[in-house]
């Protein structure tokens, strides 16, 4: 596996979690300045499988840092914090995280996470056709098929679909959709989401009730 970037200002949590790490073959970088890990973030992630990251840093919060990696990254991002509030929570997914671990924390749980995660975003990134139920995307040759028919969609859709089916069975929010697809420069309402979600499910046709509308939360795509 490829290295873990540790982004956290704890001297003896950063030891722990690295020592623990290295008994396992897994190597890690710790960094312990949120600018310093802004640094590493614009040179690029290239040679990291995953990101842990604590909120309370100094020079820039883990928060900023986030919204940062996701701006040129989808390399999974694992906050781990002592700020356990639901808000802190739903904050941190909406900004893109991949899970959420509130200290303490048992170092055995958080390396088996650490190590799926890298594993399905290792298989993903080798894989340019995904399939769900009746719907196949060809990602290298952008094109869409539902009952091996070839169906044409817009820019947009394809790239929520494509989302979507990378993230099969989740439960995706609009402010999610928006900033992967949109990117975080958009400033317009997170109702256009659902505009293209109508404008998805019926170029898709009967495949697009595997798009399923989740009440007061986004889109999940099943089989």
């Amino acid at each position: 596996m490829k290295d873990i970037l540790l982004i956290e200002d704890d001297h003896d949590i950063c030891e722990v979690i690295t020592d623990y790490f290295n008994t396992k073959g897994t190597a890690v970088t710790a960094v312990n300045d949120g600018g310093d890990a802004l640094g590493i973030i614009d040179e690029g992630l290239e040679s990291y499988g995953l990101v842990l990251l604590d909120i309370m840093l100094p020079n820039a919060d883990g928060f900023t840092i986030c919204r940062s990696i996701r701006k040129r990254s989808d390399i999974p991002v694992i906050f781990i914090t002592a700020r356990g509030r639901e808000d802190d929570m739903i904050f941190g997914y909406d900004l893109g995280c991949d899970d959420y671990i509130v200290k303490p924390f048992l170092l055995s749980v958080l390396y088996m996470k650490c190590e799926a995660m890298m594993k399905r975003a290792d298989k993903l990134s080798g894989q340019t056709v995904l399939e769900c139920g009746a719907i196949r995307l060809d990602t290298r040759m952008l094109c869409c098929f539902t009952d091996g028919k070839e169906i044409e969609l817009p820019p947009k859709e394809f790239a929520i679909l494509r989302y979507l089916m990378e993230h099969q069975d989740w439960t995706i929010d609009r402010d999610t959709i928006l900033n992967r697809v949109w990117g975080y420069d958009y400033f317009g309402s997170d109702r256009v989401v659902d505009s293209h979600i109508k404008k998805l499910r019926k170029a898709l046709g009967s495949a697009g009730k595997q798009i399923k509308t989740v009440v007061g939360r986004g889109y999940r795509l099943s089989e």
